[in-house]
């Protein structure tokens, strides 16, 4: 029970339970400076005009990049031939 409540995710995206805890907290803490930004940009139009978008584009990259090392590790793992 705690293995699937706390480690199954994190280990799907190749990453401890506190790498998961700082990488998620590091979006979440990104996310609030963009949304706040952004409240700021609907009532002064001339402030922030790309911090969010620009905020998303980056948090969506690197969400795609570490999905495609993982890939990339697991093509590895499954593919590598053990010689003794």
């Amino acid at each position: 029970m705690i293995r699937r409540l706390f480690l199954d995710h994190p280990a799907s995206v190749g990453e401890s339970y506190a790498e998961h805890f700082g990488v998620a907290s590091r979006f979440g803490i990104t996310m609030i400076g963009a949304g706040i930004a952004g409240v700021i940009h609907g009532i002064l139009p001339f402030a922030f005009k790309t911090t969010g978008s620009r905020t998303v584009m980056r948090l969506n990259q690197q969400i795609v990049d570490k999905r495609a090392a993982v890939m990339a590790d697991e093509t590895q793992r499954r593919t590598v031939e053990y010689v003794i």
